[in-house]
């Protein structure tokens, strides 16, 4: 039956965990999934900077690492760590593997981007206004489906290459591709879809965020095994994990990764079908072992998401720590020494005690905190009008409260996301084969 692990749920994953389940997993296919919304926005920009770049910063360790083993178990991989690049990211890779002596196929996806055939005119799924509100636009990249990873699995390639690709198609598509499911059995392809959709998050759904001390206890999580699923010809798949590795299986941790991102678990919308989760059956079948069967779907929808990056300012940021037994009140006047001193001039000015009240918006009970840490941040249209929040905070060193220190000071831009959506007819794809 067909194996396919999980071998990163986001840019910055680990590695370890992704080369153990080529070794030891006896795996058909590695998916590195590491592409959120903002991460492409911001791969955009280093791509404008330089032209070569603007694939995941960890694409290239990541190969050096896995290519050699990859090859010799015969795992091909597919990612999404191509970002804002793949063609360049697929030529980086056949570099690496020439250096490595090695030799492979690759296939890079691109037709994601859509930067050019969107306008202000569209509608932001988010506002409900116009993309002419969020000007200036940074990037525009439609999720792109099955239907855009199919054909380089045909070319044989051993590892394939995509920029925005919806993250349960890169698992979906090569189960269609092993079994020859047909793109219109809609029941096929939504169970396809929540299996995509539970190993997409790798260490999710294995413990990770799940675990919670003294309620939901997960043991290992140092070592933390990611998951894969081994699925048979009608759909059914059993949830996993190398039984070496940390971390756990269970009907709990299956559940709340079925629930996660998901609006309404009926209407599920992908660019491959309109997934129904709520007909999904689970069985806990062994130790670290979940049967999942039973999803269904409807017809894949004619638009597709477009995830849009803007401009949105910049941040001005600073931070000073106040240590001993007034600490606190030494915090709460810092607080109002900087509210009277920058309100007027920046009204989303927002101030934090860490450690008191920067996660809730209130204190829960009379504790006094030996040491508090003050910051202060505002979203301001300038780099230059931002400089003047950290610069403010620094001031504190000796015009008060006492024995402040630690200070830092930030300007980092803002990048925004919005979404919108664009007939998929508008989408063209290419598939771009390098040896």
């Amino acid at each position: 039956m067909l194996r396919i692990g999980s071998g990163a749920g986001f840019a910055g994953d680990r590695i370890e965990p992704a080369k153990a389940l080529v070794e030891k997993g006896n795996l058909d296919y590695l998916i590195l999934e590491g592409l959120a919304e903002r991460t492409i926005a911001l791969a955009q920009k280093h791509k404008q900077k330089n032209p070569s770049q603007g694939y995941n910063e960890y694409l290239e360790e990541r190969i050096r690492v896995l290519l050699p083993i990859l090859l010799k178990k015969k795992v091909r991989l597919i990612t999404n760590m191509g970002a804002a690049n793949p063609s360049s990211a697929a030529k980086k890779i056949i570099e690496i593997a020439k250096e490595l002596g090695l030799s492979c196929k690759v296939a890079a996806v691109t037709g994601d981007d859509v930067f050019d055939k969107i306008n202000g005119a569209y509608n932001v799924l988010e506002s409900d206004k116009s993309l002419r509100d969020y000007e200036p636009i940074i990037s525009a990249n439609a999720y792109l489906g099955i239907e855009s990873i199919i054909p380089a699995l045909e070319s044989g390639a051993n590892i394939i290459v995509t920029g925005r690709v919806a993250d349960p198609s890169l698992f979906l598509a090569p189960i269609v591709h092993h079994y020859g499911w047909d793109l219109k059995d809609y029941n096929l392809i939504g169970q396809g879809t929540l299996i995509g959709h539970l190993l997409e998050c790798a260490g999710q759904i294995t413990g990770g965020y799940f675990a919670d001390p003294g309620r939901k206890d997960v043991e290992g999580l140092e070592n933390l095994g990611f998951p894969y699923a081994i699925i048979e010809p009608n759909g059914h798949a059993t949830i996993t994990k190398l039984p070496e590795t940390g971390g756990t299986v269970s009907l709990q941790t299956v559940k709340e990764q079925l629930l996660y991102e998901i609006h309404d678990p009926t209407n599920y919308y992908t660019p491959d079908c309109i997934a129904d989760f709520s007909t999904a059956k689970l069985e806990e079948t062994g130790k670290n072992k979940v049967l999942v069967y039973g999803a269904t779907g409807k017809r894949k929808p004619d638009t597709l998401k477009v995830s849009v990056g803007y401009h949105a300012g910049f941040l001005g940021e600073g931070e000073i720590s106040y240590g001993g037994s007034t600490a606190l009140q030494r915090g709460q006047l810092a607080q109002q020494i900087l509210t009277k001193r920058l309100l007027q001039n920046y009204p989303q000015l927002k101030t934090d005690l860490i450690g008191v009240s920067s996660l809730h918006p209130r204190q829960f009970g009379n504790a006094c905190p030996y040491e508090v840490r003050v910051r202060v941040a505002a979203l301001c249209k300038t780099a230059e009008e931002a400089k003047t929040i950290g610069h403010e905070v620094e001031s504190l060193y000796t015009n008060g409260p006492a024995a402040g220190g630690g200070a830092r000071k930030n300007v980092q831009e803002v990048i925004g996301i919005v979404s919108t959506f664009i007939h998929r007819k508008e989408i063209t794809v290419n598939t771009e084969v390098l040896e």
